[in-house]
């Protein structure tokens, strides 16, 4: 690691060592990411989200072999998403949520959410490309019950002495959503 005249710290060719360090930090970073969001902690969660933080979920379609890489799915900001939103449409989720009059989640769903294969694919600090994969489950009144599973790429920040998420993208394995809604962070 080297520091730069604006005080950030680069890492081009980071050493094992450091690797492993950051690794560790970045997997503690969205392992107490995941447990605000099953403790319905969310104002403190948006904390975690930079102010230019955009969340993207496009839709899988199922195609043939050869059209995986050009149709399997959607793009964002020109197709239809499962979401595709800055950082101001999920506070107004979270308002609503907190409202406690919200019809998807009255009652409130349990949840827990789970992140593996947690891998830093790129390391251009402050930022750092996240890759990992992801299961939630959601358990509403008797007998509701969903999964969703998926890759995940994350784009985070250093900030200060912590990291926010300026980028999100997932791919659910599923093409059609089984869940009656999706109230629920991923």
């Amino acid at each position: 690691m080297t520091a730069t005249q604006e005080g950030t710290t680069e890492m081009t060719s980071p050493t094992p060592m450091e690797r492993m360090a950051l690794h560790y930090e970045i997997s503690d970073f969205l392992f107490r990411e995941a447990d605000l969001l099953d403790e319905r902690r969310y104002t403190e969660w948006l904390d975690l989200l930079a102010d230019d933080y955009q969340y993207s979920v496009p839709m899988r379609m199922n195609v043939k072999y050869d059209d995986v890489a050009r149709l399997e799915q959607t793009r964002e900001g020109a197709e239809v998403c499962w979401f595709d939103e800055p950082k101001d449409t999920v506070e107004m989720r979270v308002t609503q949520l907190e409202t406690g009059v919200h019809w998807a989640e009255e009652p409130v769903s349990r949840v827990s959410h789970l992140v593996t294969n947690i891998r830093l694919d790129e390391i251009s600090l402050p930022e750092v490309e996240v890759s990992c994969r992801f299961l939630v489950y959601r358990n509403r009144v008797a007998d509701e019950t969903d999964f969703l599973v998926g890759r995940r790429r994350d784009r985070l920040r250093r900030v200060g002495d912590d990291w926010q998420v300026c980028r999100r993208t997932l791919l659910l394995d599923q093409s059609v959503l089984l869940a009656k809604n999706l109230s629920i962070f991923v």
